[in-house]
């Protein structure tokens, strides 16, 4: 599903949604405002009082009601099932097709106060929805920093030349699963957080793990002429860094 399409079905739900919402206050719910209006006052007044006890109470009726009025509206029920609907379409696409990132190995330069820029091509981006991995030939290494909604990232560290001292790659990932592969020369300092999962770090496996913050660190990592710092932030998923 390309962007002109993911725009254009984005659209057509907030067109919907709106056009709903209208429908619902105008014909099947005119009490709908009020019960915003009630929640809302509630939120307002607790929030600014959260200090005292009557506060908490009255921000968490406010938050109770504004959900209960929430969850029956028509609008909220079109807008899960449009969500679920776009979430199943493009992952059984992506997972046909999955997106091979091809590095453009050519730098722009860029004038800015007399000082000479370079803007390298970036291997990956941040997706909503949406799978990445490196190239199976050869290609330029540039550290990654990427976010991503729901989607699967492979990182082959074979296949590329890391650069003197440390390397770095930050993933943030919603749910999806990351597969590392890195050489055996290679030494690797991980920082990784999730709140579901599991974890493969070399033969290391965790399964089964809730809310944890994990660190691994290979031995000689301090000396090691080559090295990668890997920091990953999983809400839901798997962790994979493995030798090859």
């Amino acid at each position: 599903m390309d962007n002109h399409n993911k725009t254009d079905y984005i659209s057509w739900m907030i067109l919907i949604g709106l056009l709903l919402l209208v429908v619902e206050i105008t014909f099947f719910n005119k009490g709908l405002v009020f019960s915003i209006l009630f929640a809302s006052l509630f939120l307002y007044f607790g929030g600014k009082r959260l200090y005292s006890s009557i506060g908490k109470l009255i921000f968490g009726l406010g938050c109770i009601s504004l959900f209960f009025t929430t969850i029956n509206m028509i609008v909220f029920k079109f807008l899960i099932f449009a969500v679920i609907g776009y979430v199943l379409l493009y992952f059984y696409r992506s997972k046909k097709r999955p997106v091979l990132i091809e590095p453009i190995i050519s730098q722009s330069e860029q004038l800015c106060n007399r000082t000479k820029l370079f803007k390298p091509q970036q291997m990956f981006e941040n997706l909503i929805f949406g799978h990445q991995k490196t190239p199976e030939k050869n290609y330029e290494w540039h550290d990654i920093t990427i976010q991503v909604g729901i989607g699967d990232t492979k990182i082959d560290l074979s296949n590329t030349v890391l650069p003197k001292g440390e390397a770095v790659i930050v993933i943030r990932n919603f749910i999806g699963n990351i597969q590392i592969l890195v050489p055996y020369e290679v030494e690797i300092n991980i920082s990784h957080s999730l709140l579901i999962g599991t974890t493969i770090i070399f033969d290391q496996a965790d399964e089964k793990l809730f809310n944890q913050t994990l660190m691994y660190r290979t031995e000689n990592y301090d000396e090691a002429f080559r090295k990668i710092k890997i920091v990953t932030a999983l809400g839901i998923g798997r962790l994979e860094v493995k030798r090859i």
